[in-house]
């Protein structure tokens, strides 16, 4: 544990990184964001992480968004250096090396989303709400705003943006901002579905898919698949598709047998 982040693993390879000690809202000061980020940086280099689970203390909040008190003070200068500073937590959690998951509870607001938008998988509670509320305190929404055009599409983001109205978790379901909401008490068990569907791969057939999804982003559509292939190719040197495709047709014999 350090001051701002509580993190820990189970024997799966799975790993949760949970913020602590930011208020009850989780507000993302810079104290908590170098916390954080110094935290999955470090993490990033254990190879034998093959899911990650982002979570918050509490139930009012998954992050209420940066610290308004802190920004408040701040000059033209110190505010690109804090907004530099929470674009570094985005980075590490998009490009963590293994899935991403966000568990979210309750308000989600401003960075809060952004941070949620960097991660691969966000499970919410139905009592989640959503809002990118910058431009009403006279700064534009930014960063990993960038993410939402692409998981929303351009109109909706444009009207979570620019309207800076709340959404609550059925609208955010219905615009694929999360993929999935379920009651605040089955949470951390749909969490738990989700990470065992992730387990059933390899820590290294997941880190290659998130890189192409990454890729994917940034790439045109030729040059995406170009580097699908790459990767298919590459796949084939670590001997798994030999012998995962050999245990599925095993698999498929025994259960052949068994019904007849």
């Amino acid at each position: 544990m350090n001051d701002f982040s509580i993190l820990t693993r189970d024997d799966r390879g799975v790993a949760t990184l949970t913020i602590a000690n930011a208020g009850k809202l989780n507000i993302l000061s810079s104290a908590v964001i170098e916390d954080l980020t110094t935290t999955l940086q470090a993490l990033s280099k254990d190879e034998t992480v093959k899911v990650l689970v982002f979570a918050s203390s509490g139930d009012k909040a998954f992050i209420g968004g940066a610290d308004l008190k802190e920004m408040a003070r701040l000059d033209a200068p110190q505010a690109e250096a804090f907004i530099r500073r929470l674009k570094g937590l985005c980075d590490a959690l998009r490009t963590f090396p293994a899935p991403v998951i966000a568990r979210i509870q309750g308000w989600c607001l401003g960075g809060g989303l952004e941070v949620a938008a960097s991660c691969d998988i966000r499970v919410a509670s139905t009592d989640a709400n959503f809002a990118m509320p910058e431009v009403r305190l006279g700064i534009p929404s930014v960063i990993h705003a960038a993410l939402l055009p692409h998981l929303i599409g351009r109109g909706r983001a444009s009207w979570l943006m620019l309207a800076a109205d709340s959404i609550d978790a059925r609208r955010a379901l219905d615009w694929g901002l999360v993929e999935q909401i379920v009651e605040t008490a089955q949470l951390d068990a749909a969490i738990g579905e989700m990470v065992d569907k992730l387990l059933e791969s390899s820590a290294r057939v997941l880190r290659a898919q998130k890189a192409l999804l990454n890729q994917w982003d940034d790439l045109s559509l030729s040059a995406g698949v170009e580097v699908s292939v790459r990767a298919f190719r590459d796949s084939f040197e670590s001997g798994e598709p030999t012998e995962f495709m050999n245990a599925f047709f095993e698999k498929r014999a025994n259960l052949n047998t068994t019904s007849s």
